[in-house]
């Protein structure tokens, strides 16, 4: 009688284990087993545990492609959730097959799991592979539907609460209970819990540099010593948390009538010679133009669109020119420069940088990488099945989203929310500013060797951002090109998958709206445009995130470098601006600390973090894209030891986009 020899393991990880009745079947090309019991009374199923055991077939069932798990409760006990990382079974003639789980079962329905081998629709022939294919995309869709948390921006997964999310993509109870207690902790961590009521205003510099004295990083303190040099403004557009909005400026916009006379341009050249050389940069906040903004704490608060231009100098260092801050020149929006008296100069980049906190928070943040993410993901869960080999890739890069965007529509974005009760974007100006960023949100600014070049910046010296983005762009296209080339051998495997069509064009759809105008494909044609895109897809959950979540308490925390919001209009006439009208314009004492706490939260890393490059889960069972996980791992791990390399020699070491501190997905 032939005999499958099994290995079942529960995975290591909290509440993993299960004491209810586990049942297996195993379904072959030739045929199909009984159902067996594999727990006898004993606790087996322990977080951690493996075990062995066998299975009788009155005669052999040829190659393995499905199993079924089936848990029911003991009597007089409650079901209780199990986590089973994978099957493996080894067939009478000596084969062995994989069988990924690496998810909760939480009920006594059957599940169904298909060997680790990846197939692709047109090549899933049998009738019961086929079916069970059908069946759990069918289920995915049930489980996974759209809904328009707002008119106007990217589509969101439809879910009451968290609670109510798939287990499959909720937080561990490692990272559960973590986040839980760091956001209800962060007031009491940063010793900050008495102010957290305080409506006043603050009365010097130094008094909230006594309160910012808890929980300072190196950098953050760096920017504390620093926040009011040129040099340090001019240095975050390109290496900050938002270097998403600086580009080359060829010509002066009409609405930003700078001359040579106001300006000081080191070797006496006009803007005109400068700007042909490329040294000139401009950033525009026109996306914030006209809105109204907030009130906080009672009071009306105020929201710029600034233009600022900044100058590459000959020692290689990028200083601003000048700023204007309202769209429209007019006598009563003077243009400030460097010249300036200092309370003038030093008030016109405070408003710059506030502007620069809300384009930064709604706009490189959340929907660019977070909306956009959960797209990605909800795509995928709809329309691939487990085994797909996009969904074996891209699934880890999914880990933990929904659940965080879950909490931001919650705890940031909701009418209760952090952004309506402390920044000056809250309300209806948050909602025009997703409204008018997705409307101009483009397929090549999300590929950043595309977004580098139409920005004018690839010989920008000192750019980070760029360097080791370039790298880890490369880097990762590498790898996704050596996995789904193996999968697709040509354009015609890729034409005629229709679940990887239906995802694609889900996400134009859901994600873009629809707008042709966006670039954004609709269908693949060729290998090559699937490669980059989903290289798109992974940067955009891993490194971009990174990019512009990691540094914001080290930027941020120091409120007078970004204040999230202005209490005083901009001053109309210069001459007029001294201390006390600097301390009265900046945000109250309560609305300081939310934000110091709002920041550490988000900076924090969670334990059971997952770095770049590091797949735990076995999805692949196949020699070649387990081979390219390897090489993937390898080449991060040599770009790492460069930037190391690289920051022994910089004022202000760039980090952010160092592979060990990039997670795999957007998961805070």
């Amino acid at each position: 009688m032939p005999k499958y020899k099994g290995v079942i393991t529960t995975e290591d990880r909290l509440l993993a284990s299960t004491w209810d009745h586990v049942h297996i079947k195993l379904v072959g090309t030739e045929g199909e087993s009984r159902r067996k019991a594999l727990s006898t009374g004993h606790f087996l199923f322990k977080a951690g545990s493996v075990l062995k055991f066998e299975l009788d077939c009155k005669k052999s069932i040829g190659k393995l492609v499905l199993i079924e798990l089936k848990k029911n409760p003991r009597l007089l006990l409650p079901q209780d959730p199990w986590f089973p990382a994978k099957v493996e079974l080894k067939s009478p003639e000596g084969e062995t097959f994989l069988f990924p789980i690496h998810r909760w079962i939480t009920n006594k329905e059957v599940q169904q799991f298909r060997e680790a081998t990846a197939c692709l629709v047109f090549d899933d022939i049998q009738p019961y592979t086929s079916q069970s294919r059908t069946k759990e995309l069918k289920l995915r869709k049930e489980q996974y539907c759209w809904s328009i948390y707002a008119e106007g921006i990217p589509h969101c997964m439809k879910v009451h609460c968290v609670h109510s999310l798939p287990d499959e993509v909720r937080f561990s109870f490692t990272k559960e209970v973590e986040f839980g207690l760091n956001a209800l902790q962060g007031m009491i961590e940063l010793k900050l819990h008495r102010l957290a009521d305080c409506k006043e205003k603050w009365s010097s510099i130094d008094a909230i540099g006594k309160v910012f004295r808890h929980k300072q990083t190196t950098l953050s303190e760096y920017v504390q010593q620093n926040w009011m040099k040129d040099s340090l403004f001019g240095y975050q557009f390109l290496n900050g948390v938002n270097p998403m909005v600086i580009r080359r400026c060829s010509v002066l916009p009409e609405n930003f009538p700078v001359t040579d006379q106001m300006v000081f341009l080191h070797g006496g050249r006009s803007l005109a010679e400068e700007m042909q050389s490329g040294n000139i940069f401009l950033c525009d906040y026109k996306l914030l133009d006209g809105l109204k903004a907030n009130m906080v704490n009672g009071k009306q608060q105020y929201l710029m669109a600034p233009l600022v231009l900044l100058h590459k100098t000959p020692e290689d260092q990028l200083m601003p020119l000048a700023i204007q801050l309202k769209q429209e020149p007019s006598k009563d929006n003077p243009i400030f420069c460097p010249t300036d008296s200092e309370y003038d100069w030093l008030l016109a980049k405070m408003f710059v940088r506030s502007a620069d906190f809300q384009d930064h928070q709604l706009i490189s943040h959340l929907l660019r990488t977070h909306l956009l993410a959960e797209v990605f993901s909800v795509s995928l869960l709809r329309n691939l099945p487990m085994v797909h080999p996009l969904y074996k890739l891209l699934v880890p890069h999914t880990r933990y989203t929904l659940q965080i965007n879950a909490l931001a529509r919650n705890l940031l974005i909701s009418d209760s929310g952090y952004f309506n009760k402390f920044t000056a974007s809250g309300g209806q100006a948050m909602q025009t500013i997703l409204q008018r960023a997705t409307s101009s949100i483009t397929y090549t600014s999300l590929c950043i060797r595309d977004d580098i070049k139409e920005r004018g910046l690839e010989s920008v010296p000192h750019f980070y951002y760029r360097d080791d983005g370039f790298h880890l762009w490369d880097i990762t296209n590498r790898f996704v090109q050596g996995v789904l080339g193996y999968y697709y051998k040509d354009d015609s495997d890729v034409q005629r998958d229709t679940e990887l069509q239906t995802w694609v064009l889900d996400i134009f759809k859901h994600g873009f709206l629809s707008r042709p105008e966006s670039g954004m494909l609709q269908k693949f044609n060729t290998v090559a445009e699937l490669v980059k895109f989903v290289t798109m897809v992974i940067f955009t959950g891993s490194a971009q995130h990174a990019a512009v979540n990691s540094g914001q308490f080290d930027y941020g925390s120091w409120m007078p470098n970004t204040p999230p919001t202005l209490q005083r209009p901009p001053p109309t006439t210069k001459g007029t601006a001294d201390e006390r009208s600097l301390l009265e314009t900046l945000p109250d004492i309560n609305v300081t600390v939310h934000g110091m706490a709002i920041m550490w939260l988000l900076s924090k890393q969670s334990s059971d973090f997952v770095p770049l490059g590091h797949y735990p889960e076995e999805h692949f069972s196949e020699r070649v894209p387990r081979q390219h996980m390897e090489i993937f791992k390898g080449e991060l791990g040599l770009l790492s030891a460069l930037i190391e390399a690289r920051n022994l020699n910089l004022e202000i070491p760039c980090t952010f986009l160092d592979p060990p501190f990039l997670e795999n997905s957007v998961a805070i």
